[in-house]
């Protein structure tokens, strides 16, 4: 069955092998593009269509040109953690624990996997 990986991890595929691999230079969990950005999304998916159409070699590889900001420096801060937002993020990190395990002693966390 010919499949297609559209993604940003390019170190775990190239280790993977896959058949074909569409790389867009994106944070991890973005690969068609910024949220609610339609048309880079729309773009993006039809770039790797096309790749998919015309790759015929096993581990075909296609870089995308797309950048996520003008500058790079997204890097620097995605997922950063310092002491400017480390307090913020273990609040977060703690409403998140407290609503999972109320999700999961609800019954409700079982539901939402299978909705």
């Amino acid at each position: 069955m010919p499949t297609l990986v559209l993604g940003s991890a390019i170190d775990i595929i190239e280790h993977c092998c896959v058949p074909r691999y569409v790389h867009v230079d994106f944070p991890l969990g973005n690969p068609c593009g910024k949220p609610y950005d339609e048309t880079m999304q729309l773009e993006i998916m039809q770039e790797a269509l096309l790749f998919f159409a015309r790759a015929k070699e096993l581990n075909s590889v296609l870089r995308l040109p797309w950048y996520w900001a003008e500058n790079e420096d997204w890097r620097d801060a995605y997922a950063a953690v310092n002491d400017s937002n480390r307090q913020e993020l273990f609040e977060m990190g703690e409403l998140r624990r407290r609503q999972q395990e109320q999700a999961r002693t609800s019954g409700k966390a079982w539901l939402s996997r299978i909705e």
